[in-house]
């Protein structure tokens, strides 16, 4: 398993190590922040467009070689900027980079469920996500520290070693997990699948988990320096949720899988802990952030495993890949959404009007389709989550 903990760090470090030192690409402010947002819309809109593709791919020839796929085409599209070490080279990079992501994420997604029991999976997910959650916090710091020493192209050497050595690891110790039999599978079969409950809420949740974060990550540090905190004590914020979610993920996994939680008590639980941190975030001063940022944390680590454990166990074997590579593109929507919601309504109104409203709807939304009750059916389809 812990090639497939190394592949979740390596996606998150990818991620937020490079785009959290984008900044200082361009010395004009305008291009900077034209730069800027179109580098890191290449990444996540690989990642949206993608993700099903490949999650489908892996549940076809099976997931060991999307993974291994992903993970040389990662570190492929790194040394390719760290190479030729031309700005105009970085789109190019960075765009390989998501397409990458997007066959390696979902591939070890599927395979984390696929090589554990059923009563084993929410550790598993809450290990995998404990991993991803390291990789969140010590992007941005390794990402500056790197950059500092040797400029981008260090960075991107740096990420195509490690996404190489993950890549060999995973070839020489990852068991294969050949594709299963499927039954023929209409787009009308697909449709009805995605849209049944046992997917939504999950997925739902998930997406909201996220959302949160990126607020978290991108709006606590603007809070932080309105209450007159510095930039380090900013950075000690953020890495305040980052710690909480890694910490509680794991724990959070383990009682799933030893019937001390279940998925629908810890899934309210996450939703209305995560609300909370994000409504603390309108209140003034540093003990506002620091609340918010350790609840959100909190809320959100409950979430994550539960959420995909709920998904695996909901998902015949043979479509996992699919499954997981569909779920990842809601959490990517929830990713861009929360950060332009809050953004929205905060430029019409004030950043802790922004807060409110994701609060509102996180507590909401996914709460409405938690508690209330489908109608029963004969012969359901699909395992309702625990």
């Amino acid at each position: 398993m812990w090639p497939l903990y190394a592949a979740g760090f390596t996606t998150a470090f990818g991620a937020h190590g490079i785009a959290a030192n984008l900044g200082g690409l361009s010395e004009d402010t305008v291009t900077s922040l034209l730069v800027l947002g179109g580098l890191l819309a290449l990444y996540d809109g690989a990642e949206v467009v993608l993700k099903p593709v490949f999650g489908t791919l892996a549940d076809r020839v099976g997931a060991k070689p999307v993974l291994l796929g992903g993970l040389i085409a990662f570190a492929g599209a790194s040394a390719l900027y760290a190479v030729a070490d031309r700005p105009g080279w970085l789109w190019a990079a960075r765009l390989g980079q998501g397409a990458a992501a997007s066959a390696f994420s979902p591939s070890a997604s599927s395979m984390v469920a696929r090589l554990n029991p059923a009563a084993g999976r929410g550790r598993a997910f809450g290990s995998y996500g404990f991993y991803k959650s390291i990789g969140y916090t010590l992007g941005p710091l390794l990402g500056g520290v790197f950059v500092w020493a040797g400029g981008f192209r260090l960075l991107f050497t740096v990420m195509a070693i490690c996404a190489a050595a993950v890549a060999v690891s995973a070839a020489l110790v990852v068991p294969a997990v050949p594709p299963l039999p499927r039954r023929r599978q209409t787009l009308l079969d697909l449709a009805h699948r995605l849209s049944h409950r046992s997917f939504l809420v999950p997925t739902a949740a998930l997406a909201a988990a996220t959302a949160a974060l990126s607020v978290g990550v991108g709006f606590l540090p603007v809070s932080g320096a309105a209450a007159g905190l510095g930039s380090v004590a900013t950075g000690a914020a953020v890495s305040v949720l980052a710690a909480s979610a890694a910490i509680v993920q794991p724990r959070a996994g383990r009682a799933l899988d030893e019937r001390r939680l279940s998925t629908r008590t810890g899934l309210l639980s996450g939703l209305l802990i995560t609300a909370t941190g994000l409504a603390a975030a309108t209140l003034p001063g540093v003990a506002g952030v620091l609340l918010a940022a350790a609840l959100i944390g909190i809320g959100t680590g409950l979430i994550t495993p539960l959420g995909f454990a709920a998904l695996a166990a909901s998902t015949p074997e043979e479509r996992m890949g699919q499954t997981m590579g569909s779920a990842e593109l809601g959490r990517e929507l929830g990713d861009a959404g929360g950060p332009l919601l809050v953004a929205g309504v905060a430029t019409a109104s004030t950043l802790a009007t922004g807060y409110a409203a994701l609060a509102a709807l996180l507590a909401a939304g996914p709460l409405l389709a938690l508690t209330v009750r489908p109608r029963r059916r004969a012969k359901p389809d699909h395992p309702e989550p625990a």
